[in-house]
Protein backbone atom coordinates (compact mmCIF):
# COMPACT_ATOMS: atom_id res chain seq x y z
CA UNK A 1 0.00 0.00 0.00
CA UNK A 2 3.02 2.56 0.87
CA UNK A 3 4.17 1.82 -2.82
CA UNK A 4 0.56 2.70 -4.22
CA UNK A 5 -0.08 5.57 -2.25
CA UNK A 6 3.18 6.46 -3.57
CA UNK A 7 2.09 6.40 -7.07
CA UNK A 8 -1.10 8.10 -6.17
CA UNK A 9 1.14 11.51 -5.16
CA UNK A 10 3.22 11.07 -8.14
CA UNK A 11 -0.03 11.08 -10.29
CA UNK A 12 -1.61 14.46 -8.53
CA UNK A 13 1.83 16.22 -8.69
CA UNK A 14 1.93 15.41 -12.57
CA UNK A 15 -1.52 16.77 -13.09
CA UNK A 16 -0.58 19.97 -11.09
CA UNK A 17 2.44 20.19 -13.02
CA UNK A 18 0.83 20.08 -16.59
CA UNK A 19 -1.37 23.02 -14.37
CA UNK A 20 1.86 25.19 -14.33
CA UNK A 21 1.26 24.76 -10.09
CA UNK A 22 4.61 22.47 -9.41
CA UNK A 23 7.42 23.60 -11.74
CA UNK A 24 8.93 20.87 -13.49
CA UNK A 25 12.23 20.32 -12.44
CA UNK A 26 10.50 19.69 -8.94
CA UNK A 27 10.99 16.10 -7.78
CA UNK A 28 10.56 15.75 -4.19
CA UNK A 29 11.45 12.74 -2.13
CA UNK A 30 7.97 11.30 -1.53
CA UNK A 31 7.91 9.45 2.09
CA UNK A 32 4.85 7.63 2.78
CA UNK A 33 5.32 6.14 6.90
CA UNK A 34 2.64 4.51 8.83
CA UNK A 35 1.08 6.57 11.59
CA UNK A 36 1.46 5.92 15.08
CA UNK A 37 -2.10 7.06 16.12
CA UNK A 38 -5.02 5.13 13.85
CA UNK A 39 -7.48 8.47 14.62
CA UNK A 40 -4.84 9.53 11.71
CA UNK A 41 -5.36 6.84 9.49
CA UNK A 42 -3.38 4.21 8.45
CA UNK A 43 -0.31 6.35 6.70
CA UNK A 44 1.00 9.44 6.61
CA UNK A 45 2.57 11.75 4.01
CA UNK A 46 4.79 15.03 4.33
CA UNK A 47 4.87 15.99 0.69
CA UNK A 48 2.83 18.99 1.37
CA UNK A 49 4.80 20.74 3.37
CA UNK A 50 8.07 19.91 1.77
CA UNK A 51 6.10 21.70 -1.23
CA UNK A 52 5.03 24.57 0.38
CA UNK A 53 8.56 26.59 0.69
CA UNK A 54 9.41 25.97 -3.23
CA UNK A 55 5.69 26.68 -4.51
CA UNK A 56 5.54 29.77 -1.62
CA UNK A 57 2.25 27.95 -0.34
CA UNK A 58 1.08 27.52 2.64
CA UNK A 59 1.47 23.76 3.78
CA UNK A 60 -2.39 22.99 4.43
CA UNK A 61 -2.97 24.73 0.62
CA UNK A 62 -0.53 22.45 -1.07
CA UNK A 63 -1.86 19.45 0.80
CA UNK A 64 -5.36 20.93 -0.93
CA UNK A 65 -4.30 21.03 -4.13
CA UNK A 66 -2.44 17.50 -3.59
CA UNK A 67 -5.62 15.70 -2.60
CA UNK A 68 -7.86 17.30 -5.53
CA UNK A 69 -5.71 15.69 -7.74
CA UNK A 70 -5.51 12.44 -6.44
CA UNK A 71 -6.76 9.24 -8.49
CA UNK A 72 -9.44 7.14 -7.14
CA UNK A 73 -8.30 4.08 -5.81
CA UNK A 74 -11.11 1.64 -4.58
CA UNK A 75 -9.02 0.63 -1.39
CA UNK A 76 -8.17 4.06 0.26
CA UNK A 77 -11.09 4.84 2.24
CA UNK A 78 -10.76 8.44 2.98
CA UNK A 79 -8.18 11.24 2.34
CA UNK A 80 -7.59 13.93 5.51
CA UNK A 81 -5.20 17.09 6.20
CA UNK A 82 -4.05 17.03 9.68
CA UNK A 83 -1.82 19.51 11.73
CA UNK A 84 0.41 21.78 9.90
CA UNK A 85 -0.17 20.06 6.28
CA UNK A 86 0.39 16.34 6.82
CA UNK A 87 -1.76 13.78 4.42
CA UNK A 88 -3.51 10.73 6.34
CA UNK A 89 -4.54 7.83 4.31
CA UNK A 90 -7.07 5.74 5.47
CA UNK A 91 -6.97 2.19 3.73
CA UNK A 92 -9.60 -0.37 3.63
CA UNK A 93 -8.83 -3.68 5.05
CA UNK A 94 -8.48 -5.32 1.56
CA UNK A 95 -5.96 -2.99 0.88
CA UNK A 96 -3.51 -4.89 4.18
CA UNK A 97 -4.73 -8.79 2.60
CA UNK A 98 -2.41 -8.29 -0.51
CA UNK A 99 0.60 -9.01 1.86
CA UNK A 100 -0.78 -12.75 2.60
CA UNK A 101 -0.61 -14.01 -0.90
CA UNK A 102 2.86 -12.03 -1.01
CA UNK A 103 4.58 -13.54 1.87
CA UNK A 104 3.22 -17.22 1.40
CA UNK A 105 4.98 -16.32 -2.37
CA UNK A 106 8.48 -15.38 -0.98
CA UNK A 107 8.29 -17.53 2.11
CA UNK A 108 11.42 -16.94 3.57
CA UNK A 109 12.49 -14.67 1.32
CA UNK A 110 9.82 -12.31 2.42
CA UNK A 111 11.94 -9.11 4.42
CA UNK A 112 14.64 -9.43 2.24
CA UNK A 113 15.75 -6.50 -0.45
CA UNK A 114 18.22 -5.30 -2.85
CA UNK A 115 18.57 -1.84 -0.65
CA UNK A 116 22.26 -2.22 -0.34
CA UNK A 117 23.13 -2.92 -4.01
CA UNK A 118 25.80 -5.20 -3.39
CA UNK A 119 27.92 -2.62 -1.39
CA UNK A 120 31.04 -4.41 0.31
CA UNK A 121 31.10 -4.24 4.07
CA UNK A 122 33.75 -4.74 6.22
CA UNK A 123 32.23 -5.72 9.78
CA UNK A 124 34.57 -6.04 12.32
CA UNK A 125 33.56 -7.20 16.08
CA UNK A 126 34.48 -8.88 18.94
CA UNK A 127 38.16 -8.87 18.67
CA UNK A 128 38.67 -9.24 22.00
CA UNK A 129 42.82 -9.74 22.99
CA UNK A 130 43.17 -13.57 23.20
CA UNK A 131 44.12 -13.33 27.04
CA UNK A 132 41.40 -15.19 28.33
CA UNK A 133 37.58 -16.57 27.75
CA UNK A 134 35.17 -14.39 26.64
CA UNK A 135 33.21 -12.68 28.86
CA UNK A 136 29.70 -12.01 29.18
CA UNK A 137 30.66 -8.71 28.17
CA UNK A 138 31.99 -9.88 25.10
CA UNK A 139 28.86 -11.86 24.35
CA UNK A 140 27.03 -8.72 23.90
CA UNK A 141 29.69 -7.57 20.96
CA UNK A 142 29.35 -10.90 19.39
CA UNK A 143 25.18 -11.00 19.10
CA UNK A 144 24.98 -7.25 18.23
CA UNK A 145 27.71 -7.79 15.50
CA UNK A 146 26.44 -11.00 13.85
CA UNK A 147 22.52 -10.03 14.07
CA UNK A 148 24.12 -6.49 12.44
CA UNK A 149 25.84 -8.63 9.62
CA UNK A 150 22.60 -11.01 9.14
CA UNK A 151 20.66 -8.30 8.51
CA UNK A 152 22.91 -6.29 6.49
CA UNK A 153 23.01 -9.37 4.13
CA UNK A 154 19.29 -9.89 3.95
CA UNK A 155 19.42 -6.36 2.43
CA UNK A 156 21.61 -6.64 0.25
CA UNK A 157 24.83 -5.95 1.59
CA UNK A 158 27.95 -8.19 0.47
CA UNK A 159 29.42 -8.56 3.98
CA UNK A 160 32.89 -9.38 4.93
CA UNK A 161 32.41 -10.34 9.08
CA UNK A 162 36.54 -10.10 10.54
CA UNK A 163 37.69 -11.12 14.15
CA UNK A 164 40.91 -8.64 14.85
CA UNK A 165 43.58 -10.59 16.03
CA UNK A 166 45.85 -8.71 18.80
CA UNK A 167 48.55 -11.08 19.13
CA UNK A 168 51.75 -8.56 18.79
CA UNK A 169 50.60 -6.68 21.90
CA UNK A 170 52.33 -5.85 25.44
CA UNK A 171 48.90 -8.21 26.98
CA UNK A 172 50.23 -11.31 24.86
CA UNK A 173 53.19 -11.09 26.36
CA UNK A 174 52.39 -10.39 29.85
CA UNK A 175 50.11 -13.84 29.29
CA UNK A 176 52.96 -16.04 27.77
CA UNK A 177 54.92 -15.03 31.30
CA UNK A 178 51.64 -15.66 33.65
CA UNK A 179 51.62 -19.13 32.13
CA UNK A 180 55.15 -19.65 32.63
CA UNK A 181 55.13 -18.06 36.55
CA UNK A 182 52.49 -20.51 36.66
CA UNK A 183 54.48 -23.22 34.96
CA UNK A 184 57.56 -22.82 37.70
CA UNK A 185 54.88 -22.95 40.63
CA UNK A 186 54.05 -26.31 38.85
CA UNK A 187 57.57 -27.30 39.03
CA UNK A 188 58.33 -26.12 42.71
CA UNK A 189 59.46 -23.10 42.14
CA UNK A 190 58.18 -20.13 44.76
CA UNK A 191 57.57 -16.51 44.69
CA UNK A 192 54.55 -14.05 44.69
CA UNK A 193 52.46 -13.78 42.06
CA UNK A 194 52.43 -10.76 40.20
CA UNK A 195 48.97 -8.37 41.18
CA UNK A 196 49.23 -7.07 36.99
CA UNK A 197 49.65 -10.79 35.62
CA UNK A 198 46.33 -13.06 34.57
CA UNK A 199 45.14 -15.10 37.58
CA UNK A 200 42.43 -17.03 35.59
CA UNK A 201 42.09 -20.95 36.12
CA UNK A 202 42.55 -21.22 32.44
CA UNK A 203 46.32 -19.83 33.07
CA UNK A 204 46.57 -22.73 35.60
CA UNK A 205 45.19 -25.40 32.85
CA UNK A 206 47.64 -24.13 30.23
CA UNK A 207 50.76 -24.07 32.08
CA UNK A 208 49.53 -27.88 33.13
CA UNK A 209 49.69 -28.63 29.13
CA UNK A 210 53.36 -27.44 29.01
CA UNK A 211 54.44 -29.39 32.20
CA UNK A 212 52.78 -32.88 30.31
CA UNK A 213 54.53 -31.20 26.89
CA UNK A 214 57.55 -30.53 27.85
CA UNK A 215 58.37 -31.73 31.65
CA UNK A 216 61.23 -29.53 33.71
CA UNK A 217 62.47 -28.36 30.31
CA UNK A 218 61.68 -24.88 30.21
CA UNK A 219 61.80 -24.56 34.16
CA UNK A 220 64.41 -21.74 35.90
CA UNK A 221 64.88 -21.19 39.07
CA UNK A 222 64.28 -17.77 39.61
CA UNK A 223 67.55 -17.14 41.80
CA UNK A 224 68.69 -17.21 38.87
CA UNK A 225 66.95 -14.47 36.33
CA UNK A 226 64.86 -12.65 39.41
CA UNK A 227 67.25 -9.32 39.43
CA UNK A 228 66.66 -5.93 38.89
CA UNK A 229 63.10 -6.31 39.09
CA UNK A 230 61.05 -3.00 39.78
CA UNK A 231 58.72 -4.23 42.78
CA UNK A 232 54.99 -4.71 42.61
CA UNK A 233 52.19 -2.85 43.77
CA UNK A 234 52.22 -2.58 47.54
CA UNK A 235 55.97 -2.60 47.94
CA UNK A 236 58.13 -0.03 48.27
CA UNK A 237 58.46 2.26 45.01
CA UNK A 238 55.85 -0.32 43.65
CA UNK A 239 54.94 0.00 40.33
CA UNK A 240 52.80 -2.92 39.16
CA UNK A 241 53.07 -2.50 35.16
CA UNK A 242 56.61 -2.03 35.40
CA UNK A 243 57.15 -4.59 37.92
CA UNK A 244 55.14 -7.12 35.15
CA UNK A 245 56.98 -5.64 31.88
CA UNK A 246 60.81 -6.21 33.77
CA UNK A 247 59.51 -9.71 34.36
CA UNK A 248 58.25 -10.20 30.47
CA UNK A 249 61.88 -9.34 29.68
CA UNK A 250 63.38 -11.19 32.04
CA UNK A 251 62.23 -14.28 30.74
CA UNK A 252 62.45 -13.29 27.05
CA UNK A 253 66.34 -13.29 28.03
CA UNK A 254 66.35 -16.09 30.41
CA UNK A 255 64.88 -18.19 28.25
CA UNK A 256 65.76 -17.29 24.97
CA UNK A 257 63.35 -16.56 21.67
CA UNK A 258 62.94 -20.32 20.53
CA UNK A 259 61.73 -21.12 24.25
CA UNK A 260 59.63 -18.35 24.52
CA UNK A 261 57.77 -18.86 21.75
CA UNK A 262 56.82 -22.12 22.46
CA UNK A 263 54.92 -20.66 25.66
CA UNK A 264 53.69 -17.73 23.88
CA UNK A 265 52.11 -19.97 21.02
CA UNK A 266 50.92 -22.28 23.46
CA UNK A 267 48.99 -19.78 25.46
CA UNK A 268 48.08 -17.87 22.07
CA UNK A 269 46.73 -20.94 20.60
CA UNK A 270 44.96 -22.56 23.37
CA UNK A 271 42.78 -19.39 24.21
CA UNK A 272 42.35 -18.41 20.51
CA UNK A 273 41.14 -22.17 19.89
CA UNK A 274 38.80 -21.66 22.94
CA UNK A 275 36.82 -18.11 22.18
CA UNK A 276 36.55 -19.74 18.45
CA UNK A 277 35.01 -22.96 20.24
CA UNK A 278 32.45 -20.50 22.27
CA UNK A 279 31.52 -18.21 19.30
CA UNK A 280 30.97 -21.60 17.14
CA UNK A 281 28.81 -22.89 19.90
CA UNK A 282 26.68 -18.95 19.86
CA UNK A 283 26.31 -19.12 16.62
CA UNK A 284 28.91 -16.94 15.64
CA UNK A 285 31.07 -17.25 12.52
CA UNK A 286 34.00 -14.96 10.70
CA UNK A 287 34.73 -15.09 7.30
CA UNK A 288 38.21 -14.20 9.02
CA UNK A 289 40.64 -14.68 11.70
CA UNK A 290 43.07 -11.80 10.85
CA UNK A 291 46.57 -11.94 12.51
CA UNK A 292 47.92 -8.38 13.96
CA UNK A 293 51.15 -9.63 13.01
CA UNK A 294 50.40 -9.79 9.30
CA UNK A 295 50.73 -5.84 9.40
CA UNK A 296 54.25 -6.48 10.46
CA UNK A 297 54.81 -9.43 8.39
CA UNK A 298 53.33 -8.13 5.13
CA UNK A 299 55.06 -4.61 5.90
CA UNK A 300 51.58 -2.77 5.90
CA UNK A 301 52.05 -1.46 9.66
CA UNK A 302 55.56 0.52 8.62
CA UNK A 303 53.68 1.41 5.35
CA UNK A 304 51.25 3.23 7.38
CA UNK A 305 53.68 5.18 9.07
CA UNK A 306 55.72 6.03 5.70
CA UNK A 307 52.87 7.42 4.30
CA UNK A 308 51.81 9.98 7.39
CA UNK A 309 55.37 10.79 7.24
CA UNK A 310 55.92 11.80 3.91
CA UNK A 311 52.37 13.62 3.54
CA UNK A 312 54.37 15.96 6.83
CA UNK A 313 51.88 14.91 9.54
CA UNK A 314 54.39 13.29 11.88
CA UNK A 315 57.26 14.99 14.34
CA UNK A 316 59.66 13.17 16.83
CA UNK A 317 59.72 14.07 20.09
CA UNK A 318 61.51 12.46 23.06
CA UNK A 319 62.70 10.21 21.00
CA UNK A 320 59.29 8.76 20.22
CA UNK A 321 57.50 9.25 16.69
CA UNK A 322 53.93 11.03 16.92
CA UNK A 323 51.05 11.99 14.72
CA UNK A 324 50.05 15.46 14.93
CA UNK A 325 46.49 14.00 15.85
CA UNK A 326 45.04 17.57 17.05
CA UNK A 327 45.72 19.21 13.55
CA UNK A 328 42.88 16.33 12.15
CA UNK A 329 40.60 16.91 14.91
CA UNK A 330 41.66 14.65 17.89
CA UNK A 331 42.15 15.74 21.49
CA UNK A 332 45.92 15.36 21.47
CA UNK A 333 48.74 13.35 19.11
CA UNK A 334 49.34 10.40 19.36
CA UNK A 335 52.66 8.00 19.49
CA UNK A 336 53.40 6.18 16.59
CA UNK A 337 56.78 4.41 17.37
CA UNK A 338 58.13 4.70 20.91
CA UNK A 339 61.84 5.98 21.39
CA UNK A 340 62.91 1.61 21.77
CA UNK A 341 61.61 1.85 18.41
CA UNK A 342 57.96 -0.55 19.15
CA UNK A 343 55.05 0.42 17.48
CA UNK A 344 52.33 1.30 19.20
CA UNK A 345 48.99 -0.45 19.00
CA UNK A 346 47.53 2.89 17.55
CA UNK A 347 50.47 2.15 15.06
CA UNK A 348 49.07 -1.19 14.01
CA UNK A 349 45.33 0.71 13.90
CA UNK A 350 46.47 3.04 11.08
CA UNK A 351 47.38 0.12 9.32
CA UNK A 352 44.71 -1.97 9.84
CA UNK A 353 42.14 0.63 8.58
CA UNK A 354 44.47 1.39 5.27
CA UNK A 355 43.90 -2.41 4.75
CA UNK A 356 40.47 -2.23 5.54
CA UNK A 357 39.58 1.00 3.30
CA UNK A 358 41.41 -0.75 0.53
CA UNK A 359 38.86 -3.80 0.38
CA UNK A 360 35.62 -2.49 1.20
CA UNK A 361 33.48 0.86 0.84
CA UNK A 362 31.77 0.33 3.97
CA UNK A 363 33.64 -0.50 6.95
CA UNK A 364 32.16 -0.67 10.73
CA UNK A 365 33.98 -1.53 13.90
CA UNK A 366 32.26 -2.65 16.89
CA UNK A 367 34.03 -1.81 20.07
CA UNK A 368 33.50 -1.74 23.77
CA UNK A 369 32.07 1.70 25.44
CA UNK A 370 35.58 1.85 27.30
CA UNK A 371 36.90 2.50 23.32
CA UNK A 372 35.53 5.58 22.92
CA UNK A 373 37.94 7.26 22.55
CA UNK A 374 38.77 5.44 19.50
CA UNK A 375 36.95 6.33 16.61
CA UNK A 376 38.60 10.49 16.57
CA UNK A 377 41.86 9.39 16.73
CA UNK A 378 41.02 6.64 13.69
CA UNK A 379 39.06 9.59 11.80
CA UNK A 380 41.98 12.25 12.42
CA UNK A 381 44.26 9.59 10.65
CA UNK A 382 41.68 8.76 7.65
CA UNK A 383 41.71 12.58 7.52
CA UNK A 384 45.57 12.91 7.37
CA UNK A 385 45.45 10.08 4.55
CA UNK A 386 42.94 11.83 2.43
CA UNK A 387 40.44 9.08 3.31
CA UNK A 388 36.72 9.54 3.68
CA UNK A 389 35.62 9.60 7.01
CA UNK A 390 31.82 9.13 6.08
CA UNK A 391 32.66 5.57 5.07
CA UNK A 392 33.60 3.87 8.60
CA UNK A 393 31.18 4.12 11.64
CA UNK A 394 32.15 2.93 14.93
CA UNK A 395 29.60 1.44 17.03
CA UNK A 396 29.77 1.52 20.87
CA UNK A 397 28.60 -1.49 22.83
CA UNK A 398 27.53 -0.72 26.47
CA UNK A 399 28.66 -2.88 29.02
CA UNK A 400 25.98 -5.73 29.86
CA UNK A 401 26.06 -6.21 33.60
CA UNK A 402 24.86 -10.05 35.00
CA UNK A 403 22.69 -10.19 37.83
CA UNK A 404 22.00 -13.50 39.90
CA UNK A 405 18.52 -12.86 41.58
CA UNK A 406 19.68 -9.03 43.21
CA UNK A 407 23.73 -9.32 43.38
CA UNK A 408 25.17 -7.94 40.69
CA UNK A 409 28.47 -10.27 39.29
CA UNK A 410 31.41 -8.77 38.93
CA UNK A 411 33.73 -9.45 36.20
CA UNK A 412 37.88 -9.37 35.36
CA UNK A 413 39.96 -10.94 32.81
CA UNK A 414 42.72 -10.58 34.71
CA UNK A 415 41.72 -11.67 37.96
CA UNK A 416 39.79 -14.44 36.77
CA UNK A 417 36.66 -13.54 38.56
CA UNK A 418 34.22 -13.09 35.73
CA UNK A 419 31.28 -15.44 34.17
CA UNK A 420 32.22 -16.59 30.47
CA UNK A 421 30.48 -16.49 27.85
CA UNK A 422 30.21 -20.14 27.65
CA UNK A 423 28.70 -20.57 31.16
CA UNK A 424 25.97 -18.19 30.41
CA UNK A 425 24.75 -20.01 27.12
CA UNK A 426 24.82 -23.22 29.12
CA UNK A 427 22.63 -21.67 32.00
CA UNK A 428 20.50 -19.72 29.82
CA UNK A 429 20.70 -20.98 26.01
CA UNK A 430 22.24 -19.76 23.66
CA UNK A 431 18.21 -18.35 21.79
CA UNK A 432 17.52 -16.59 25.07
CA UNK A 433 21.34 -14.71 25.64
CA UNK A 434 21.28 -14.12 21.57
CA UNK A 435 17.47 -12.37 21.98
CA UNK A 436 18.49 -10.98 25.66
CA UNK A 437 21.82 -9.14 24.23
CA UNK A 438 19.54 -7.67 21.03
CA UNK A 439 16.88 -6.96 22.40
CA UNK A 440 17.92 -3.15 23.57
CA UNK A 441 19.78 -0.51 21.96
CA UNK A 442 23.67 -1.33 21.90
CA UNK A 443 24.32 1.80 23.01
CA UNK A 444 22.37 1.43 26.20
CA UNK A 445 23.41 -0.09 28.85
CA UNK A 446 21.82 -3.54 29.88
CA UNK A 447 20.86 -5.49 33.02
CA UNK A 448 20.87 -9.44 31.88
CA UNK A 449 18.46 -11.02 34.22
CA UNK A 450 19.56 -14.21 34.40
CA UNK A 451 16.16 -15.58 35.89
CA UNK A 452 14.06 -14.02 33.46
CA UNK A 453 16.09 -15.43 31.06
CA UNK A 454 15.57 -18.83 32.35
CA UNK A 455 11.83 -18.59 32.73
CA UNK A 456 9.42 -20.73 30.52
CA UNK A 457 6.92 -17.67 30.84
CA UNK A 458 5.11 -14.90 28.77
CA UNK A 459 7.43 -12.11 30.62
CA UNK A 460 10.39 -14.12 29.26
CA UNK A 461 10.17 -12.35 24.94
CA UNK A 462 11.64 -15.01 23.91
CA UNK A 463 9.63 -17.54 24.84
CA UNK A 464 7.14 -15.60 23.90
CA UNK A 465 8.12 -15.10 20.58
CA UNK A 466 9.19 -18.82 20.06
CA UNK A 467 5.92 -20.10 21.84
CA UNK A 468 3.70 -17.98 19.12
CA UNK A 469 5.80 -20.05 16.35
CA UNK A 470 5.10 -23.14 18.26
CA UNK A 471 1.33 -22.25 18.30
CA UNK A 472 0.94 -21.97 14.54
CA UNK A 473 2.56 -25.40 13.96
CA UNK A 474 0.27 -26.73 16.51
CA UNK A 475 -2.52 -25.63 14.66
CA UNK A 476 -1.34 -27.14 11.46
CA UNK A 477 -0.93 -30.29 13.12
CA UNK A 478 -4.31 -30.33 14.46
CA UNK A 479 -5.43 -29.82 11.34
CA UNK A 480 -3.76 -33.08 9.91
CA UNK A 481 -5.11 -35.02 13.15
CA UNK A 482 -8.65 -33.89 12.26
CA UNK A 483 -8.74 -35.12 8.63
CA UNK A 484 -9.42 -30.91 7.38
CA UNK A 485 -8.00 -29.87 4.44
CA UNK A 486 -5.87 -26.98 4.03
CA UNK A 487 -6.28 -25.23 0.24
CA UNK A 488 -3.79 -22.49 -0.06
CA UNK A 489 -5.27 -21.56 -3.23
CA UNK A 490 -8.98 -21.17 -1.67
CA UNK A 491 -8.00 -19.42 1.43
CA UNK A 492 -6.16 -16.91 -1.32
CA UNK A 493 -9.39 -16.65 -3.35
CA UNK A 494 -10.97 -15.62 -0.44
CA UNK A 495 -9.36 -12.96 1.85
CA UNK A 496 -12.27 -11.07 2.10
CA UNK A 497 -13.45 -13.13 4.83
CA UNK A 498 -11.04 -12.24 7.40
CA UNK A 499 -12.77 -8.71 8.64
CA UNK A 500 -11.70 -8.96 12.08
CA UNK A 501 -9.59 -5.90 13.57
CA UNK A 502 -7.09 -8.73 15.02
CA UNK A 503 -6.16 -10.11 11.55
CA UNK A 504 -6.08 -6.03 10.12
CA UNK A 505 -3.49 -5.54 12.43
CA UNK A 506 -2.00 -8.29 12.20
CA UNK A 507 -1.77 -7.37 8.08
CA UNK A 508 -0.81 -4.59 8.81
CA UNK A 509 2.76 -5.57 11.06
CA UNK A 510 3.58 -8.04 7.88
CA UNK A 511 2.94 -5.02 5.87
CA UNK A 512 5.17 -3.08 7.72
CA UNK A 513 8.16 -5.75 7.89
CA UNK A 514 10.11 -5.09 4.99
CA UNK A 515 10.37 -1.44 5.60
CA UNK A 516 11.34 -2.00 9.74
CA UNK A 517 14.18 -4.03 8.11
CA UNK A 518 15.82 -1.20 5.77
CA UNK A 519 15.62 1.23 8.55
CA UNK A 520 17.38 -0.86 11.02
CA UNK A 521 19.86 -1.80 8.29
CA UNK A 522 20.19 1.67 7.88
CA UNK A 523 20.51 2.53 11.57
CA UNK A 524 22.88 -0.26 12.39
CA UNK A 525 19.71 -1.69 15.00
CA UNK A 526 19.08 -4.79 15.38
CA UNK A 527 16.97 -4.60 18.01
CA UNK A 528 14.20 -3.11 15.82
CA UNK A 529 13.73 -6.46 14.87
CA UNK A 530 13.19 -7.57 18.65
CA UNK A 531 10.58 -5.15 19.40
CA UNK A 532 8.65 -5.95 15.90
CA UNK A 533 8.78 -9.78 16.85
CA UNK A 534 7.01 -8.79 20.28
CA UNK A 535 4.64 -6.95 18.86
CA UNK A 536 4.08 -9.47 16.41
CA UNK A 537 3.68 -12.61 18.87
CA UNK A 538 1.42 -10.20 21.34
CA UNK A 539 -0.70 -9.44 17.84
CA UNK A 540 -1.02 -13.64 17.36
CA UNK A 541 -1.26 -14.21 20.67
CA UNK A 542 -4.45 -11.87 21.17
CA UNK A 543 -5.96 -13.90 18.27
CA UNK A 544 -5.29 -16.90 18.70
CA UNK A 545 -7.03 -16.91 22.10
CA UNK A 546 -10.12 -15.08 21.06
CA UNK A 547 -11.17 -17.11 17.57
CA UNK A 548 -10.55 -20.07 15.98
CA UNK A 549 -9.37 -21.32 12.78
CA UNK A 550 -9.96 -25.15 12.25
CA UNK A 551 -13.77 -24.02 12.04
CA UNK A 552 -16.11 -25.80 9.49
CA UNK A 553 -16.39 -23.19 6.83
CA UNK A 554 -13.89 -24.32 4.38
CA UNK A 555 -13.26 -20.11 3.07
CA UNK A 556 -12.80 -19.23 6.29
CA UNK A 557 -10.51 -21.74 7.85
CA UNK A 558 -8.23 -21.67 5.13
CA UNK A 559 -8.32 -17.68 4.77
CA UNK A 560 -7.04 -17.58 8.42
CA UNK A 561 -4.33 -20.53 7.44
CA UNK A 562 -3.16 -18.19 5.14
CA UNK A 563 -2.73 -15.84 7.61
CA UNK A 564 -0.66 -17.81 10.37
CA UNK A 565 1.34 -19.31 7.78
CA UNK A 566 2.47 -15.96 6.43
CA UNK A 567 2.88 -14.67 10.35
CA UNK A 568 4.77 -17.91 10.88
CA UNK A 569 7.20 -17.65 8.04
CA UNK A 570 7.94 -13.87 9.21
CA UNK A 571 8.99 -14.83 12.98
CA UNK A 572 10.84 -17.45 11.06
CA UNK A 573 12.80 -14.86 9.13
CA UNK A 574 13.25 -12.53 11.95
CA UNK A 575 14.32 -15.65 14.17
CA UNK A 576 17.01 -16.20 12.08
CA UNK A 577 18.12 -12.66 11.22
CA UNK A 578 18.76 -12.90 15.07
CA UNK A 579 20.37 -16.43 15.30
CA UNK A 580 17.72 -17.71 17.60
CA UNK A 581 15.84 -21.08 16.57
CA UNK A 582 11.98 -21.32 16.22
CA UNK A 583 10.84 -24.45 17.63
CA UNK A 584 7.67 -26.16 16.20
CA UNK A 585 6.86 -28.31 19.72
CA UNK A 586 7.32 -26.48 23.14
Amino acid sequence: MKQEIGHLIESALAALRKQGLVPADIHPNIQIEHTRDKQFGDFACNIAMLLAKPLQLAPRAVAEHIIAHLPQHPLIRRVDIAGPGFINFFVETQGFLAVIPRVLEQKERYGNSALGQNESVYLEFVSANPTGPLHVGHGRGAAYGDTLGNLLSSQGYAVHREYYVNDAGRQMNILALSVWLRYLELCGETFVFPTNAYKGDYVIAIAQQLKEMHQNELQRATTAWWHNITPDEGETNGDKDKHVDDLGNAMKKTLGASNYDIIFNLALNTVLADIRDDLDGFGVHFDQWFSEKQLMQQGLLQQGIDQLKVLGHTYEQAGNLWFKATEFGDEKDRVLVRKNGQPTYFASDVAYHVLKFSKATRIIDILGADHHGYAPRIRAVLRALNLDCNRLAVELIQFAVLYRGKERVQMSTRSGSFVTLRALREEVGRDAARFFYVARRHEQHMDFDLDLAKSKSNDNPVYYIQYAHARICSVFRQLQAQGLEYNEREGLAHLEALNLDEEKELCESLNRYPALLEQAALQYEPHLIAHFLKTLAAQFHTYYNSHQFLVTDSMLRNARLCLIGAIRYVLQHGLTLLGVSYPEVM
